[in-house]
């Protein structure tokens, strides 16, 4: 059996799912602000980097294990899945093939066992000098003002 990352088009495709995925996730109220100083470009080539290899193809990453990276943030089960949701959306939007997409949203969704916490005392800092990253969800209605606005603009015109 072929790959995910073979089935979905390769990391061209994967790329593109990644772009859409995270300017949902920048203009988000509240998954936006975990990410208010990590450039979106970075983090987006940093997660395909992830990815490629998670889903079956070339293995770049060089980055911390998911439990590492993510230790020092408040990741509930509510926020992995509104996050998880919005991935789903962004892959769906790409017309990624339904048994790929259904390969990528599964192996998405045996991470959260790693990140996912019940509260800010499971939380580890990763430096002595930095808290612990925590957003309570914004009210209802809430909108947010990307910073990334007009680098956005310019890369999908």
């Amino acid at each position: 059996m072929p790959s995910v990352f073979d089935q979905l088009g390769g990391r061209p495709k994967m790329d593109a799912v990644h772009r859409r995925f995270y300017d949902k996730v920048y203009a988000h109220p509240w998954l936006g602000r975990f990410f208010e100083d990590v450039d979106q470009d970075f983090i987006e080539r940093h997660q395909g980097d992830f990815m490629s290899g998670a889903l079956g193809g070339p293995h770049r990453y060089r980055g911390m294990p998911p439990k590492h990276a993510h230790r020092h943030m408040l990741i509930t089960a509510e926020l992995f899945a509104l996050r998880h949701e919005l991935l789903r959306q962004s892959i769906a939007e790409e017309g990624i093939p339904a048994e790929a997409a259904r390969r990528w949203l599964k192996v998405d969704a045996a991470f959260a066992a790693a990140i996912v916490k019940g509260s800010v005392g499971e939380c580890v800092p990763r430096y002595p000098d930095e808290g612990v990253v925590s957003h309570p969800r914004p009210a209802a209605g809430a909108r947010r003002s990307c910073p990334h606005a007009r680098a956005h603009a310019r890369r999908h015109a």
